[in-house]
């Protein structure tokens, strides 16, 4: 059995990693999975909540956006919801 994109059906997509993707960010890789893009970026600040300062201990925060036209059906962008709140 074959999966519509012609792969066997225990076949992986092709799996790609394009690192330094963009300038500005600390660090940055770009990531295909298939026809999938999925763009990382990091970047560095040296403050943490107040409850972990002196700890030795760093902070992660993340978030996850997809922009329209990444998928078939539309999709709003999570900043414009937030820009609408606050302006209105």
């Amino acid at each position: 059995m074959t999966r519509p994109d012609g792969r066997a059906a225990d076949e992986l997509r092709p799996i790609g990693f394009e690192r330094d993707y963009t300038e500005m960010a600390a660090g940055s890789v770009l990531v295909t999975f298939g026809k999938t893009r999925v763009l990382c970026t990091a970047s560095i600040d040296e403050d943490v909540p107040r409850w972990m300062r002196n700890s030795g201990k760093g902070w992660v925060t993340a978030e996850y956006s997809m922009l329209p036209g990444a998928s078939p059906e539309r999709i709003d962008r999570e900043a414009a919801k937030v820009f609408a709140r606050f302006s209105a």
